[in-house]
């Protein structure tokens, strides 16, 4: 499939991108702690265009930071008091990886994503049509990377799988990718649209 018609179907996919997806979903047994104030955040699904094939960077966040170090994430982060979340996801972008606001086309929004640290991220897909060189902010991203499109939107490329988190056994998506081992809650909003763009 050419990069246009795959582009063209995750329009499509994005116009119903169907119910909101949590940690919680592979592990029913789990209770969030009740009273709980979820944060509004917002990431960046960037998708750029290599002699007609779709990419789709991704960041990996540095070993130093004191939340999520070393992890596989999309561009992103919380919403600040008076912006929109695609605002957010768009500076956050620019200050991650160097991306120009400018240069971003919005396709639409991939279902909002509970996570365990009390966020709820909206992810925003977009285009990238204009060469992009990425310069990864160094004190949150140690790399800047880019995965076939074709291989997150295979849902036969996901697995379960789990490890032992405060006492108990977590289960959660992943989605390897050489040396990247990307999971968490970027391989559920992956598995959402690799599932949306399949149907």
């Amino acid at each position: 499939m050419t990069g246009s018609k795959t582009l063209d179907k995750i329009v499509a996919a994005l116009e119903n991108p169907g119910a909101a997806t949590s940690d919680f979903d592979l592990n029913p047994d789990y209770t969030p702690p009740e009273g709980r104030k979820l944060r509004d955040a917002a990431v960046l699904v960037p998708l750029i265009r290599q002699a007609d094939r779709l990419q789709m960077l991704l960041t990996k966040r540095s070993s130093a930071l004191k939340h999520h170090p070393g992890q596989i994430a999309f561009p992103g982060g919380k919403r600040e008091e008076g912006e929109s979340l695609s605002d957010a996801a768009l500076r956050e972008a620019e200050e991650e990886i160097g991306l120009p606001r400018n240069t971003s086309r919005l396709l639409g929004t991939l279902p909002c994503h509970e996570t365990v640290t009390g966020f709820t991220v909206t992810p925003f897909v977009a285009m990238i049509d204009d060469p992009f060189e990425p310069k990864p902010e160094a004190g949150e991203v140690a790399e800047v990377f880019a995965v076939p499109l074709s291989h997150v939107l295979e849902p036969a490329n996901f697995k379960v799988e789990g490890r032992r988190w405060r006492g108990q056994r977590r289960h959660y998506y992943t989605v390897p990718y050489g040396p990247y081992y990307i999971w968490g809650a970027t391989a559920c909003m992956l598995r959402v649209l690799a599932d949306r763009v399949a149907t």
